[in-house]
């Protein structure tokens, strides 16, 4: 049975293994089109090629002549992967392993990346990581958490809490599925008494990818200190009431490199953005706005 926190493969694209080095495996989600540039797109936490952006972002692509790969996280694919590690906000060496596959095989297709919540605090941090390396030319990020320890502490408050109970549900039965292929040192009873993302990350996330608890992974995983490092034309897509966070954890002038370009909305949420129709047929200015992003820095 696939595991409750996740749905099988998208019936309209194709389903790639890629086989890492360290005997585990990332599900690419190809779009059917076979020409044009690459776009690789990385959901946010305990996201697939099933949430509701990547669907969006995966449709329209072909229709401006891009190819989409939907890279999914460790374990988000429908499988649990095979490892006791997993992904996580500052795990930045699997996009870099899917990125070299990619130009081996075609060296001169242009390349860029989207990167959703989780997934924007990922691409962030490995622009700033490489700097002049980079391998991509141009990115854009959306709903970035920014500062992670900020984001735990206001997924405690109010409205957010009940997200945070969304998304650690989906948590347990993530690592629940897991769990009956790997040893995590870990009962199943003991993850599903975490109830909030610092607790999570405290007994789960830190230890099992090599953190000293969740202050250090908040510490050394949050892409804001990463941002002055980037080097290629970079678009951030935030909202003001995103409920996921407060106006508190957004860069600074003074921290954004020449080459990011912070975009502020006053609404939009979290990876919404919906700017207008009807109920049954709204028009998503987060879409648009990314595509034309991506054709002008083509």
């Amino acid at each position: 049975m696939w595991p409750l926190a996740v749905k099988p493969p998208h019936p309209r694209l194709k389903r790639e293994r890629v086989e890492l080095d360290d005997g585990d495996f990332i599900d690419l989600d190809w779009t059917t089109n076979s020409t044009g540039p690459m776009v690789i797109v990385m959901h946010g936490l305990e996201g697939s090629a099933h949430s509701h952006y990547a669907r969006r972002i995966m449709h329209a692509l072909p229709g401006r002549g891009m190819r989409g790969v939907l890279m999914h996280f460790r374990g988000r694919s429908g499988e649990p992967n095979r490892l006791a590690r997993a992904y996580h906000s500052g795990e930045t060496g699997d996009i870099n392993a899917i990125v070299e596959v990619l130009q081996k095989r075609e060296s001169d297709a242009p390349l860029a990346v989207i990167g959703y919540s989780l997934g924007g605090n990922v691409l962030l941090k490995w622009l700033g990581e490489l700097g002049n390396e980079i391998p991509v030319q141009t990115a854009v990020a959306v709903s970035v958490p920014f500062v992670l320890s900020d984001l735990a502490n206001h997924m405690n408050t109010g409205l957010a809490r009940w997200y945070q109970h969304y998304l650690v549900k989906s948590l347990h039965r993530t690592f629940a599925a897991k769990a009956a292929v790997v040893d995590l040192h870990l009962s199943v009873d003991e993850i599903s008494r975490l109830d909030s993302f610092w607790k999570f990350d405290d007994k789960v996330t830190a230890p099992i990818h090599g953190f000293d608890g969740a202050v250090d992974y908040y510490q050394q995983c949050s892409s804001r200190q990463f941002i002055q490092g980037i080097r290629i034309p970079t678009l951030v897509l935030q909202a003001r009431d995103d409920p996921f966070m407060t106006q508190a954890v957004l860069p600074t002038e003074a921290e954004l490199s020449e080459s990011v370009q912070l975009e502020l909305s006053d609404h939009g949420g979290h990876v919404g953005f919906i700017s207008g129709g009807s109920p049954w047929s709204p028009r998503f200015w987060l879409d648009d706005r990314i595509l034309s992003f991506l054709e002008a820095a083509a």
